[in-house]
């Protein structure tokens, strides 16, 4: 039999173009299967982006449903060189802040060296090292060292307590000593070379020394010292930062309800649901001229969603002064969206803090609007949620057309080749008419030149 790429030699008919014309019509009755698979894989895709938004919208309300989080303080200072940051255990207050002086640490420098490159020091060289607190510590310098040397090795131990740097003063190379913490106790205060080279005479020069120093300053009257600059629980439950511009002077601080920490809570949560709701009216959005349908539109997943968080979002809260979202200045809009009263909120969270706590995030964990509305969400988002059922049942639909499609798409190729046999036997038999044609046609012509002869 004639393969595919003899058809028509024999007959001189167009088969191959004849056989392609007839596996595209016979491929036609596939297209609506791919049509129906696009059409549930845009709606996995759908149903991820849609799940993706209430996953975001419901760690929003979780968070609101945080009773800590009406229950945080924040701190906020008027005057210059003060920071607080508090901690759980802080209490609402006010407090007038003295600060007479900030933590220093001490410094002192060595006599003068002429040059850099002269060895200082024999073996078993050592420095000792003395310290507000009456402590001492002794480091070990090498023979042969420089001041350079010196400064190296005091920088390499990282029990030093100091660090080493050198200095010209125009005259001289300094050693100078700075501690490392500060305070009175831990500062320098003295330093003493043992084992100098023959002729060295290097030492501390005791007209440069800058002791240490505590921080000193008084809260509402208290006076406190600190060895830092960041004075922790001298207030319970709040860290004090100094820097320099704080000293001498009196500063306010004021330990009071985060409102700010409540306000943001409250707009993730209003922004994430906007988002979600303009996810989903793309999703649904009906067709025209210039564009598709949603990938979503009609469907009962996105209907009970929406209609559950409306449910939540309107449906009162009962026992405290709050019981709609209304009352705290946020409303729904004819378009579905949330809108925020800023200046209505910022009272009620200001003036009612019990009463918005009460309402958000109630005395149980899905007592509040938040949580309940976070327990709906929950449900949608669970393994056996209807979104995870609505993809399910997606894959599910799309595993079935594409074994329809394999199961099809053989069929055509079945069909092809029958067409294709049945092509090469027609080819094989008008090759063998057009044979026996010419073949009768040079008898027929054989004879007629005979009998003109005999004529």
């Amino acid at each position: 039999m004639a393969s595919i790429s003899s058809l028509g030699i024999g007959s001189g008919l167009d088969l191959n173009g004849l056989l392609d014309q007839l596996r595209s019509a016979e491929r036609k009755q596939l297209e609506p299967l791919s049509r129906q698979v696009a059409q549930q894989e845009a709606k996995i895709s759908a149903y991820g982006r849609l799940k993706s938004g209430v996953d975001k919208l419901q760690n929003a309300a979780e968070a609101l449903n945080d009773s800590a989080l009406f229950q945080k303080l924040s701190a906020s200072v008027q005057g210059d060189g003060l920071s607080a940051s508090t901690s759980e255990s802080a209490s609402p207050g006010r407090y007038d802040i003295e600060v007479t002086s900030i933590a220093t640490a001490g410094t002192l420098a060595s006599t003068r060296v002429d040059n850099l490159e002269d060895s200082l020091t024999d073996a078993g060289a050592t420095l000792d090292l003395d310290f507000g607190d009456g402590s001492s510590y002794q480091v070990s310098l090498e023979a042969g060292s420089t001041l350079e040397g010196i400064r190296d090795t005091i920088n390499a131990d990282e029990n030093a307590g100091v660090d080493a740097s050198i200095i010209n003063d125009g005259t001289g190379h300094r050693l100078v000593l700075s501690s490392r913490e500060t305070g009175a106790d831990a500062g320098i205060t003295g330093m003493t070379f043992n084992g100098l080279s023959a002729g060295v005479t290097l030492g501390e020069d005791a007209g440069t020394a800058r002791l240490g120093k505590d921080a000193e300053l008084s809260i509402n009257g208290i006076t406190i010292t600190s060895a830092t600059n960041t004075v922790e629980e001298a207030i319970q439950g709040v860290t004090l930062t100094l820097s320099p511009e704080a000293e001498g002077n009196t500063l306010s601080l004021t330990v009071s309800q985060d409102k700010g920490s409540v306000k943001e809570a409250v707009n993730k949560w209003v922004s994430a649901y906007n988002e979600l709701q303009s996810t989903i009216g793309r999703m649904i959005k009906p067709g025209s001229d210039d564009s598709a349908s949603g990938e979503l539109i009609g469907d009962r997943t996105v209907r009970t969603l929406e209609s559950r968080m409306v449910r939540d979002l309107t449906s009162s809260v009962p026992g405290g002064d709050f019981s709609l979202l209304s009352d705290l200045g946020i409303s729904l809009t004819k378009e579905g969206r949330l809108e925020v009263d800023e200046e209505v909120l910022d009272a009620a969270i200001s003036e009612s803090p019990g009463a918005a706590a009460s309402f958000f995030a109630g005395d149980s964990e899905e007592s509040g609007m938040a949580g309940t509305f976070s327990a709906t969400l929950e449900q949608m988002l669970d393994d056996n949620g209807m979104i995870g059922n609505a993809i399910e049942g997606a894959e599910s639909r799309v595993d079935s057309l594409t074994e329809r499609f394999t199961r099809m798409e053989a069929n055509v190729e079945q069909t092809i080749e029958r067409y294709r046999k049945q092509f090469a036997a027609l080819d094989g038999m008008i090759a063998q008419m057009n044979q026996t044609s010419s073949y009768l046609t040079q008898q027929f012509d054989a004879m007629s030149a005979q009998l003109g002869n005999k004529k």
